[in-house]
């Protein structure tokens, strides 16, 4: 595909992601008239828009990642790759909850991912582009990236949840009776915190089986390339230690019921590590160290 039409295509996706945030975040988190009722969820028009970044934006990584017969890729094509993967898995799920508060910052984020292939190239790579193995490993991981990005956002929206449903409680209790209406708006329109919190951890085991999985083809693949099991590097030791923080996550949501602060600063902590894996260290070594 010609420079120029990929930079056509680049421009025309980020924009359309930045305007749909914009939408969004307009109509769903500031603060309606009073009276006024919130959105459940996207309309049928918002749906049919949204697709049309998605489209565009799946045209470039397949440009960028599968049509070229080198495989250019580093953490500029990871964090595009994973925000694309994150708006369309959060389109299948807005079909069955109402999540209005999801599309601003995901939409946001993508539209900042788009251009970065551009900015950072990556790493070049014909032989890696030719491994089976390598291809199934990658997918896996940026569904595992994706899902923990989800589930991060979901995280951090409950933790505003939280704190506004006790301020409301507060209001009740006497304080000033501004807080009464504190969840209207967005707010008032999501699920109950409950159920955000059961989606929420079906989304983190579902990613913690594919991280598991990335785990194990990236062992077969190493054996494959290096004639060894595992490299030890800041890239294993990070993905290891998130593997480790969203095992006992999940074991202590199964056996002592985590939930709440607990459970969003073990999040928190897993997905950093999870970043620092591969994302963090790519942009070390491409853009502090300018190691290609």
């Amino acid at each position: 595909m010609p420079d120029i039409v990929i930079h056509a295509v680049t421009a025309a996706a980020a924009a359309a992601y930045a305007g749909l945030a914009w939408h969004f975040w307009r109509t769903r988190w500031r603060a309606l008239p009073q009276g006024t009722v919130a959105a459940q969820g996207p309309r049928p028009w918002e749906r049919a828009a949204l697709l049309v970044p998605l489209a565009l934006h799946a045209v470039l990584l397949y440009s960028e990642l599968i049509a070229p017969r080198e495989l250019h890729f580093g953490f500029a094509q990871a964090l595009s790759t994973m925000f694309w993967m994150a708006v369309l898995f959060y389109w299948f799920e807005s079909l069955f909850y109402n999540l209005d508060g999801m599309q601003p910052p995901a939409l946001a984020l993508a539209a900042l991912a788009v251009p970065l292939p551009a900015l950072f190239p990556g790493r070049t790579s014909g032989a890696l582009a030719a491994s089976f193995e390598f291809k199934l490993h990658l997918v896996m991981a940026m569904l595992a990236y994706s899902l923990f990005t989800i589930a991060i956002l979901h995280a951090l929206l409950m933790a505003l949840l939280e704190r506004r449903l006790h301020g409301s409680a507060a209001a009740r209790a006497g304080l000033p009776a501004e807080g009464a209406a504190v969840l209207s708006g967005p707010l008032g329109a999501l699920p109950p915190l409950l159920t955000l919190e059961r989606l929420l951890f079906r989304m983190i085991a579902a990613a913690f089986v594919l991280l598991t999985l990335t785990l194990a083809s990236g062992i077969v693949f190493s054996e494959s390339l290096f004639g060894r099991a595992l490299r030890f590097d800041h890239k294993t030791l990070f993905a290891v230690l998130s593997w480790a923080t969203f095992a006992v996550l999940l074991g202590g949501r199964y056996l002592y019921g985590w939930r709440g602060r607990v459970a969003l600063r073990w999040t928190l902590s897993g997905f950093v590590m999870l970043l620092l894996a591969y994302v963090g260290s790519r942009f070390v070594l491409e853009v502090l160290l300018g190691r290609m």
